[in-house]
């Protein structure tokens, strides 16, 4: 079984400003901003949708190719997803571009100030779904517009079901293309915020919506997570990190999860609590694939912060 992830490749340099942005910018100073952070930590790591996917679902013992666009400067994330064990047959070099940059800042309330350059993200509907009889599943997360569209679209001629992930790329489409998305996918994920904002351009309700496909998956921070399937509103914990170290990738680290059940068929209750413990393990480290562990350590922890065996 393996998931077709197509998404975004990406450098994140992270930044951390050890202070509060809202004691720095002036409510009523807004329309004329012009604001400088200290951030005495910076780091340079791998990430993007794509490959944060892809690399928690390696460590959970699942299998998943990346399906994206990549620039000339790609060649140390290369070896790093080689010595990850990650199959790289669906990324595609676009020459003379960079790979999608992110640069982000986090204050010390976990507020985020992101800009991103796509590069070759913008490049995404060049490469096509190729699926093969090994695909089971497929992943439309955040990449470039057209590449979106394009590779649902391939998922659906294909007859591979895909979670459909908007994130970060939501704000790129209106409530018709929403819903063609949502019509065309047997999954949807999405974080609070998020939700709120499909609400709002879809005019449904996550419980509508949520009669269009097998399942929606709103998460919550800290006050865990939330499958809307078969009817019914399906509560599920959080799960206690050791540490809150880092925000950024908690989202993918959770998708991930919710991909191994699903290629297991396992139940709601039980692959949310599996996105649940995705989600805290990857806080508690900087960057988004820093952290690392075997499937008998995963079982453990699972008991110890629901109380049940994993499998």
């Amino acid at each position: 079984m393996n998931a077709l992830i197509s998404g975004s490749l990406a450098f994140d340099t992270i930044m951390v400003f050890p202070e509060r942005f809202r004691e720095h910018i002036l409510p009523d100073k807004v329309h004329m901003l012009n604001v400088s952070f200290l951030v005495p930590e910076m780091r340079r790591e791998f990430g993007g949708c794509a490959g944060n996917i892809a690399y928690n679902l390696c460590l959970l013992g699942g299998q998943g190719r990346p399906l994206g666009t990549v620039g000339k400067d790609f060649a140390s994330y290369r070896s790093w997803l080689e010595r990850c064990g990650i199959d790289q047959r669906d990324i595609l070099e676009i020459p003379d571009t960079y790979t999608a940059q992110a640069y982000i800042t986090t204050d010390l309330d976990d507020n985020q100030i992101t800009a991103f350059h796509p590069g070759a993200m913008n490049h995404a509907h060049e490469n096509p779904v190729r699926a093969d009889e090994s695909v089971t599943l497929g992943v439309v997360a955040p990449n470039g517009r057209e590449g979106m569209l394009s590779h649902a679209r391939q998922f659906v001629e294909a007859g591979i079901p895909f979670l459909f992930d908007p994130g970060q790329g939501l704000p790129m489409f209106n409530g018709g293309d929403l819903m063609g998305f949502i019509d065309q996918a047997t999954w949807v994920a999405v974080n609070e915020y998020e939700a709120a904002l499909l609400e709002e351009r879809t005019g449904h309700s996550l419980e509508r919506l949520a009669g269009h496909v097998d399942a929606v998956i709103v998460t919550r921070g800290a006050q865990g997570s939330s499958i809307y399937a078969d009817g019914k509103e399906i509560a599920i914990p959080p799960a206690r990190p050791d540490a809150l170290r880092d925000p950024t990738g908690c989202g993918d680290a959770y998708r991930a999860g919710l991909i191994f059940g699903l290629q297991r068929g396992l139940d709601w209750a039980l692959t949310g609590r599996i996105a649940s413990l995705m989600g805290a393990i990857k806080i508690a480290h900087p960057g988004t694939q820093n952290h690392r562990f075997d499937f008998a350590e995963f079982e453990t922890r699972f008991r110890d912060a629901f109380g049940m065996d994993l499998l």
